[in-house]
Formats: structure tokens, C-alpha cells, sequence
């Protein structure tokens, strides 16, 4: 496989670290990094002063290839940080002659202004913070990720600092990849000696055909058995699942396999592994040269902001949880797309190798008590991995724990209580038919989440999809539905699936659970506002749904132009229509973006959502930064006697 221009084969000229420091969870008395280095590092945490020297039981150490370790960083401190001021770190590199080199040396990019080593603050309570979801590279929208590192820049004092990023879903595209960014990834594949894989069910017998077929790049549909049998397979994963209402969205690039997948998390959170590697054009009919020239302008333009990118993860501490683009389009929409995808060899692995690079790159850093044993697995998988390719028994046995892993969500012990939904693989099969959505959460884990909830004073809960989203976008869900094609409009949402809304709406009116909500989504690719109350209740409680997206992705605008004006004349103050939802006890009070058009309600461009906090856990102050560097949006909140939806 050769896909780049000769580069130096010494691999001792390989920088020692690849991506990182991630700040991950940060608690008083634990601090939580993680970072891919070219070789199983020595490294010393220097924190307020203190080295402390990192071994086995505080950093543990996965290969992904003859020159790529995650290293998965979790120590715990015997002093409690002090809160809300600045605190310095530095991660220390011992090399072979002893000799010590932090991260001014090692990656200066990561660095604000004349500063040695970067720092974070611990905040006291949830006062503010960032959040929003779905950043695909080659949109040609700019890259939200960098207005969190110009705020940073901005605001260098501990009093101004976000509590934490909060990354609702989408963090990478594994299913809709450019053709350059194809192209990288295998270089990089190439370059780092990221492990093999042998493939069953596939056309091609492992990663290494993959790579070098024809098809590999723009027709992976093609690498599938051709049988009729096969036909709804080929649809769900490489086809390009087409999309005429929301968006049109092309699979046919889809990641295979875990060296593929990890290439990507390589690529899209640093600039590092991009320096390593020139990728140039595979052999492409006319039509696609001109896709993939496209392509690459627009790549080419996201590159140029990975520093950033990176110098703002590591100062923040940086929250995740999946949507379905970590791992595939529509991932468990419905029974009958579980039992299709599932059913397959070839499908299954391609969602497991998502799934395991998620865990290491995302999950483990939300929350590390709850991955100890997969971990251990994982390791056994990567040892296996030495010998060029992983062992498949393995590998598939790590897969099928994965796809059964019931930790996937987490609560953060903050104040407020931040409550991570996952809403991706705990879900409500539908009782009517195997085609109809599935409910997000199955009830088994809507009781966990009432239990988490019981006598907080207030919560802020992330759900990857709004629970109160637009009701003419969810009823168009809905017909599609009933006509039985929930896949071509992404007919996701909490009120689609009786059993699952009627338990939500009745969490929210429990007399034990949280006075005030604030419900943090993304997915829909557009941001808006909403506050709810329940009707004839004055005591509560309150509930605000804020929703920003995306990061770096935009809806269609003039398709959206179009719902939001149709949305606000079927579903005014006054329409019966209203009386058809699940939601009809509740009254919606939409706020208004500030630069907006007289009524628009949905804002649409790609930035980050910022959302400030009193004391009772309420919204102060709601705001959109814009990629594009235009003024930051107010989110306005008209008075609450105003005409409501």
C-alpha cells in the first residue's frame, strides 16, 4: 500500500507524542489526560509543583499499532485542588538519556501566549460551560471547536473560565468520510504501522485488500457480497443513505476497520499525525477527481485549525457521548435495523471497530471506573496485534462485550448534577412493528435516570437529541414513519416512540424530581431555545431545552427557513394541532435568537453554545458563538405571559 510521498523511514524522527494532552474529567482530588504517543511513554505529571511519576496504576498504556500507544491518564491526588483559580501542568518525557522535556518542548502549539505549560481551573459549582455536537471535517462551514480556543484566549482570567466543554455526539464521522480524508488515514494506517485485520464477509479477505482495492475509495458498496440477500446491508452502510428531507449524506467512504478509525481520531484532534504524511490522489474516473478536489480544499481549510483545535483541549476539561455518526448512520433506529446489522459479520465488526476506538479515544475519559475490564480485554486484543494482525476470536469478543456494555452513560458529581444520557444503545424497541424508531431510552434505564434525578434541586441533563424538538420537523418524522421509511429523514426524536415520551414527560412531573432542568442537545444540525412549563402548575417545575448544532455542520438553509416559518403558522398559541402531541400538558415558550429575522426561531450556523448559570441551576444567559466569526448570538427569552406554542 503506498498512498503518500516517500517520507523518512527512520522512525526515531517520529514526534514523540501524536495527539494530546486531552483534559478529560476533573475532580478535586483526581485529574484525568489522555494522549497517543508514538512509542509507550515515560512521563512525570507536574502539577502545582509536584512531580509526580506516572506508573502502571496511573497510566495505562494501548498499542493500536507498531508505533501508536493511547495513554489512558487517571490520577488520583492525596490534596484536594483548590477551586476556581488557575492551575498549572506540564507532562514531563523522560527519554532514554534520563533527560526531561515538557510540553513547551514537545508540543509548543499547545501553549497561550508567553506560557510555559498549559492550565486548567476546577470550578466550584457549574456556573458556565460549552457545549454543542457534530463536526464533520470537509463541511465547508468553519470549525466551531476554534471559538472555544479564542474564548479561552480571550478570557485568560480563572473567573471567566467555562466550567467544562460538553460534547453532545458526532465528535467524528466514521460513516460520511471525504475522499482525502480517506486518503490520509491510510497513509497515516501506513506510516504508524496501525494493526491489521482480517475480515469476514466481506469481498476482501483483510485491511491490507481493503486498502489497495478500487473500491476503496467512493464505491465500498462494491467490497460487500453480492447477494439479494445482502441488498438492505449494502443500503445501510455504504449506499449513502439518502436523506430528501434533512440531509443528503454519502456512506460510501464508510470506515471499516479499527486502524481506520483510529486514523481518523489521529487526524481530526491534532495537527501532528497531518505533518507525518503527504496523501496523494488514487487513481479516480473524472466525476470523482472533481469530488475529491472539492474535498480537499475543504480539508485542507480544517487542517489549518487542528492547533487550536488541540491548544483548547487541553485546557478545558473536555465531557463526551456519542450519537450515531461516532459509529454509523441511524445506529439502532430501529429493531429490524438491529437485527440487519447485527446479523452480519462484516456489519457488525464495522459498528464494534467504531465502538472500541470510541471507548478509547471517548468514552474511558468520562468516566474510567467503569471500563477497568474491557480494558484488560483490550489490551489482550492489542498484544494479539504484534504479529500485524489482531486476533479475529478476540476481536470479536471484545466486540460482542461492547455491543452488550451497559455503562456507556455517566453522572458528574458537580453542582448542578450534570446527567449524560446515552440514548444510542439502551433503547425502547417499538411494540407495533420492527420498522417503527425505537424508543432512545428502554425503561429499565428511564427508571435509572429518575433514581439519579430524586431530590436534586436542579440538573442539567445531556440528551444527543432534543427531548423537545420542533413539532413539524418530528411530525414529518412521523408520517415517513408510518409510511415505514423512518431511515430516510432520521426519525429519531423522544416523542416518537409512545412508551419512552410518556415516562420522560412523566419524570419531569414527579414531585421528587428537580425543580429546574436544563436539557443540553444537539444532532439536528440547527440551534434553538425553548422553555417549558407544565400547564396549570405553578410550582414547576422548569424546564429550559437548549440545543446547539453544529460544530461544524450546517442544515440546508433555505429548508429550514421553510420549517421554521411553516412551524410557527401550524403550531402558533392557538392551533389544535397542539392538542395532537404528546406534549399538549406542556406549554413551549421558544426563545428568539437576537440577530435574527423578525419570528426566526432556529439559528442556523455551525459555532458552540454557551449557557450561564445562577445559583438555583436556571439558564442567566444563553448564547451561539458563530464559526464564521460573526457576533455571538443572544439566545432572548421573551416574558413568560407571552403567546406560547
Amino acid at each position: 500500500m503506498s498512498v503518500s510521498l516517500p517520507l523518512p523511514a527512520d522512525h526515531s524522527l517520529l514526534p514523540p507524542v501524536l495527539v494530546g494532552p486531552l483534559l478529560r474529567r476533573l475532580e478535586p482530588t483526581r485529574l484525568v489526560l489522555w494522549l497517543v504517543g508514538s512509542r509507550a511513554l515515560t512521563l512525570t505529571l507536574r502539577l502545582q509543583g509536584v512531580d509526580i511519576r506516572l506508573d502502571a496504576g496511573q497510566c495505562t498504556i494501548i498499542p493500536v499499532g507498531t508505533h501508536a500507544f493511547i495513554h489512558l491518564i487517571d490520577v488520583p491526588l492525596d490534596a484536594a485542588l483548590p477551586c476556581d483559580v488557575l492551575i498549572e501542568y506540564d507532562l514531563l518525557i523522560t527519554d532514554r538519556n534520563g533527560i526531561h522535556s515538557g510540553i513547551l518542548e514537545w508540543a509548543p502549539h499547545l501553549l497561550y501566549g508567553e506560557a510555559h505549560c498549559p492550565n486548567f481551573v476546577l470550578r466550584s459549582r457549574i456556573d458556565q460551560l460549552l457545549h454543542g455536537s457534530c463536526r464533520k471535517p470537509h463541511h465547508p462551514a468553519a470549525d466551531g471547536l476554534l471559538c472555544v480556543d479564542r474564548l479561552l484566549e480571550s478570557e485568560p482570567e480563572a473567573c471567566k473560565r467555562p466550567t467544562l466543554l460538553m460534547m453532545s455526539g458526532d465528535q467524528v464521522y466514521a460513516d460520511d468520510v471525504a475522499g482525502p480524508m480517506l486518503r490520509a488515514i491510510h497513509a497515516l494506517i501506513e506510516r504508524l504501522g496501525l494493526f491489521d485485520e482480517r475480515l469476514d464477509g466481506a469481498v476482501v479477505s483483510d485491511s491490507a485488500k481493503l486498502y489497495e482495492h478500487p473500491a476503496s475509495y467512493y464505491h465500498r458498496a462494491d467490497l460487500l457480497p453480492a447477494l439479494e440477500s445482502n441488498e438492505t446491508l449494502r443500503e445501510r452502510f455504504f449506499g449513502g443513505a439518502r436523506k430528501p428531507i434533512f440531509t443528503s449524506s454519502s456512506a460510501d467512504n464508510h470506515l471499516v476497520t479499527f486502524a481506520e478509525v483510529m486514523a481518523m481520531y489521529l487526524l481530526v484532534w491534532s495537527p501532528t499525525s497531518w505533518t507525518l504524511i503527504a496523501p496523494q490522489p488514487p487513481a479516480l474516473t473524472p466525476e470523482r477527481r472533481k469530488r475529491y478536489a472539492l474535498e480537499q480544499t475543504r480539508i485542507e481549510e480544517f487542517k489549518k485549525g487542528l492547533g487550536g483545535v488541540g491548544r483548547a483541549m487541553a485546557h478545558l476539561p473536555c465531557l463526551m457521548i456519542f450519537d450515531d455518526h461516532d459509529i454509523t448512520d441511524d445506529w439502532n433506529l430501529s429493531a429490524q435495523w438491529e437485527e440487519t446489522a447485527y446479523g452480519h459479520p462484516f456489519s457488525k465488526r464495522i459498528i464494534g471497530n467504531a465502538l472500541l476506538a470510541y471507548m478509547l479515544c471517548q468514552g474511558w475519559g468520562n468516566n474510567p471506573d467503569a471500563f477497568g475490564g474491557m480494558l484488560e480485554r483490550t489490551r489482550l486484543l492489542s498484544a494479539s496485534g504484534q504479529d500485524r494482525y489482531l486476533d479475529s476470536d478476540i476481536q470479536d469478543s471484545l466486540i460482542d462485550e461492547l455491543l452488550s456494555f451497559q455503562k456507556w452513560h455517566y453522572v458528574l458529581p458537580t453542582r448542578p448534577a450534570l446527567v449524560v444520557l446515552d440514548t444510542r444503545t439502551r433503547r425502547w424497541r417499538s411494540e407495533m412493528t420492527l420498522r417503527q424508531p425505537s424508543g432512545l431510552l428502554d425503561w429499565e434505564a428511564l427508571s435509572e435516570l429518575q433514581q439519579e434525578l430524586l431530590d436534586h434541586p436542579s440538573a442539567i441533563i445531556v440528551s444527543p437529541a432534543p427531548i423537545f424538538g420542533v413539532k413539524l420537523i418530528e411530525t414529518v418524522q412521523r408520517v415517513f414513519s408510518w409510511c415505514g421509511y423512518p431511515l430516510l429523514v432520521d426519525a429519531e426524536n423522544w416523542m416518537a416512540h409512545r412508551g419512552a415520551a410518556q415516562v420522560i414527560l412523566n419524570i419531569f412531573r414527579h414531585s421528587r424530581t428537580p425543580g429546574n432542568y436544563v436539557v443540553l442537545s444537539g444532532d439536528v444540525h440547527y440551534s434553538f431555545v425553548y422553555e417549558v412549563l407544565i400547564r396549570h402548575r405553578k410550582a414547576g417545575p422548569r424546564i429550559w431545552q437548549i440545543t446547539s448544532s453544529g460544530i461544524k455542520n450546517e442544515f440546508p438553509p433555505a429548508l429550514l427557513e421553510w420549517f421554521d416559518r411553516l412551524n410557527r403558522w401550524l403550531y402558533s398559541p392557538r392551533s389544535p394541532l397542539n392538542w395532537l402531541t404528546k406534549r399538549r400538558r406542556m406549554r413551549i415558550v421558544p426563545h428568539v435568537p437576537e440577530h435574527a429575522e423578525a419570528g426566526e426561531r432556529l439559528w442556523n450556523s455551525a459555532g458552540i453554545g454557551q449557557v450561564f448559570f445562577n445559583e438555583k441551576g436556571q439558564p442567566l444567559d444563553i448564547y451561539q458563538h458563530n464559526a464564521d466569526g460573526s457576533p455571538k448570538t443572544r439566545m432572548v427569552a421573551p416574558e413568560i405571559s407571552e403567546a406560547v406554542e
